[in-house]
């Protein structure tokens, strides 16, 4: 059983869309702290490390298709560190929120999960709307703002200080993660 859950949120992405090069800029910051966290949450067994990503409308793309279409994107170098192990648990999702329309909440009951830490991109649309739907779940939050990513700054830090005031969500650092 595991009381905490990492979720890794969108990180496979092509950079092929209109705000690749903003949110880029901003990914290249969080890269090595979310590397670090990730290698901290496998070694933990009181941990569940998941990828929740978008599938861009292919209904029909694995996992490993969706981590091959972000290798061979235009910033592989913000994909490879992060890339899922193999034996690491994968959702698709089709919309903002990590919950919507995913086996999500599920497998973190089933796990006995009572806090999510969220980590990925964007901070102002995919985060902010996993962690509402991770707070109106009873779930405990926590967003190391070193691991997550933004296309618009202002926004990204409204959005932190949202989910801190209105989801009672901690914002943290990823060193601070996992003792």
């Amino acid at each position: 059983m595991s009381t905490s859950a990492l979720i890794v949120i969108d990180m496979l992405n092509p950079y092929d869309h209109e705000d690749a090069d903003v949110l880029a800029g901003s990914v290249e910051k969080i890269v090595a702290p979310l590397r670090g966290l990730v290698e901290r949450a496998r070694d933990r067994d009181d941990v569940l490390l998941l990828y929740v990503n978008d599938n861009y409308g292919d209904f029909s793309a694995t996992r490993h298709q969706m981590i091959d279409k972000a290798l061979r994107g235009r910033r592989p170098d913000l994909v490879e560190p992060i890339v899922p192990a193999d034996d690491c648990a994968f959702l698709a999702k089709v919309r903002h929120s990590a919950f919507y329309g995913t086996a999500l909440e599920y497998l973190l009951l089933r796990e006995g999960v009572e806090e999510v830490v969220l980590s990925g991109q964007v901070t102002e649309q995919c985060i902010l709307y996993s962690a509402l739907d991770a707070y109106v779940r009873h779930l405990r939050i926590r967003v190391p703002r070193d691991t997550v990513a933004h296309i618009d700054p202002g926004l990204g830090e409204a959005a932190l200080r949202m989910m801190e005031r209105n989801m009672r969500a901690d914002i943290v650092t990823a060193a601070t993660c996992f003792g």
